[in-house]
C-alpha cells in the first residue's frame, strides 16, 4: 500500500490489529507525539490515574495494557497494597511492558484478548478494570463488557477511556488535502459514528454498570516538527511507502511553513467511570 488512508473497518480489523500492536513501535510513535507537543502540560497518564477512586489495598486488571504507559508514569503514586494484572492480547505489548515494569511488588503480566469470552478470570475478583482508549476495537462490546461486569466486585469500577467527534479532526483534513480520494475513507466528523466514543459510550455502558459518569481532558496539540507528525500519521492513518511518504513529508512541510511553523491539532478525549452495582449477572 504505497499511498492511502485506511478506513474504518481496516483500523478495526484483526489483521490490522495484529500487525499495529505486535510490538510497542507503532504505539510509541503516538505517543511520543503526545508526550512532546500537548498543550495540556499535566499529562493524560497522570490525569487518568487522578481518576481512580480505589481503596489502599485492590485487585486491578488493566485490559489492552499496550506498554504498561499508564503505570510507568505514575510508579511513584501506586499505594503498596495494590495488585495489578497488565494484559493484552499481543504477546509483545506484554513482554515490552514485563521489560519496563519488572514482575514483583506490584504488576503481573498476562496474555489475555478482551475479545474472548469467557474471560480466563474469577468472577468478582477485581474491585477495578481499566481500558484504556481500547472498547473501540471489539467487535463484540456487549460480551466484553459483560465479562467486565462478571469479574468486577459488587461496587467495583470500570474505567474506559474513548476519544470524541473532534479528537484530531484537522489530520482528516491533512490528509484529505493531501490525497482526496484516499481521505474519503474516513469520511469527515465521522468519529461521532465510531463504535465506542465519547458520545455514545455512556448508552452503551448503562446496559452493564448501574452508574456511568464522563470526564472530559482538556488538551491539544502544537506541532513544530515534520517527522514526529508523519510518523504519527503514518503509524496508524496511512500507509506510505517510499517516494509517496516523501511526497508527504514534503507536503506537511509546507502546510507547517504555511501556518507559521506550527500546525495545531484539537483533541477530545476522556473518561468513563461506571460502577458495578450488587444486582445478579445479567
Amino acid at each position: 500500500m504505497a499511498g492511502k488512508a485506511m478506513s474504518r473497518e481496516e483500523v478495526n480489523g484483526r489483521e490490522y490489529l495484529t500487525k499495529q500492536y505486535g510490538d510497542g513501535s507503532n504505539l510509541n510513535a503516538r505517543l511520543r507525539l503526545h508526550q512532546r507537543f500537548s498543550t495540556n502540560t499535566y499529562g493524560w497518564h497522570r490525569w487518568v490515574f487522578d481518576q481512580f477512586d480505589l481503596p489502599e489495598r485492590c485487585r486491578i486488571l488493566e485490559l489492552g495494557c499496550g506498554t504498561g504507559a499508564l503505570w510507568l508514569e505514575n510508579l511513584n503514586r501506586i499505594p503498596e497494597g495494590w495488585e495489578i494484572i497488565l494484559s493484552d492480547f499481543s504477546e509483545g505489548m506484554v513482554k515490552q511492558a514485563e521489560e519496563d515494569l519488572g514482575r514483583g511488588r506490584h504488576f503481573e503480566f498476562e496474555v489475555v484478548d478482551a475479545q474472548s469470552t469467557p474471560l480466563p478470570l474469577e468472577t468478582e475478583s477485581f474491585d477495578a478494570v481499566i481500558a484504556n482508549h481500547m472498547l473501540y476495537h471489539l467487535s463484540d462490546r456487549p460480551a466484553a463488557l459483560s465479562e467486565v461486569r462478571r469479574i468486577l466486585k459488587p461496587g467495583g469500577h470500570f474505567y474506559s477511556a474513548a476519544n470524541g467527534a473532534r479528537h484530531v479532526i484537522e489530520i482528516i483534513e491533512l490528509i484529505r488535502k493531501f490525497d482526496p480520494v484516499a481521505a474519503v475513507r474516513w469520511e469527515r466528523g465521522g468519529r461521532v459514528g465510531e463504535p465506542f466514543s465519547l458520545e455514545n459510550g455512556e448508552v452503551q455502558l448503562s446496559r452493564w454498570f448501574g452508574e456511568v459518569t464522563m470526564r472530559r481532558y482538556e488538551d491539544g496539540l502544537a506541532v513544530t516538527e515534520v517527522g514526529p507528525l508523519v510518523e504519527y500519521i503514518n503509524s496508524g492513518w496511512m500507509d506510505l511507502e517510499g517516494e509517496r511518504l516523501r511526497e508527504f513529508e514534503r507536503f506537511v512541510a509546507r502546510e507547517m511553513e504555511s501556518s507559521g511553523g506550527v500546525i495545531r491539532i484539537s483533541k477530545d478525549s476522556g473518561i468513563f467511570v461506571s460502577v458495578r452495582d450488587s444486582e445478579p449477572d445479567l
